[in-house]
């Protein structure tokens, strides 16, 4: 039986510049398509983001030019601009059609992007038993 999973991805960028952020998609998405055998027929959306100060080209573009996923419906958005939050920061999300579990699923956090979810962190570097969640990050003081 075939279900949606969500597939979540995320990357950091050495600069606002369309090559650096194209390239950097590029190896996230490269990443998840391998970790998962992801095949653009299976995909149902992607959806990319980017931090305010990442404005010089699209995410999307990576999966079109880099990969040849042309028939994938693909959107990019604005991050919510969370006072402290991570910048240069790419994050993804991929609406996948499976049989496989959601803890089957092989998510990746790259680069600086790594301290968002440690137990998504890619590449691993220690397997860990068990992800674990802190709660929401929130300002300081709140």
């Amino acid at each position: 039986m075939s279900a949606v999973r969500g597939i979540r991805g995320a990357t950091t960028v050495r600069s606002n510049d369309a090559d650096a952020i194209t390239g950097a998609t590029l190896e996230l998405l490269t990443a998840l398509r391998d970790l998962n055998g992801l095949k653009p027929e299976d995909i149902g959306y992607i959806w990319f983001t980017v931090t305010p100060d990442l404005d010089a080209a699209f995410p999307a573009d990576a999966a079109r030019a880099g990969l040849g996923w042309i028939d994938v419906p693909l959107l990019c958005g604005r991050e919510i601009p969370v006072p402290g939050a991570l910048g240069s920061c790419v994050r993804v999300l991929i609406a996948w059609n499976t049989s496989k579990q959601q803890r089957e699923v092989r998510h990746a956090f790259m680069n600086g992007a790594r301290t968002l979810r440690p137990a998504w962190a890619y590449p691993r570097r220690e397997q860990q038993s068990a992800a674990s969640y802190h709660g929401p990050r929130r300002r300081q003081g709140e």
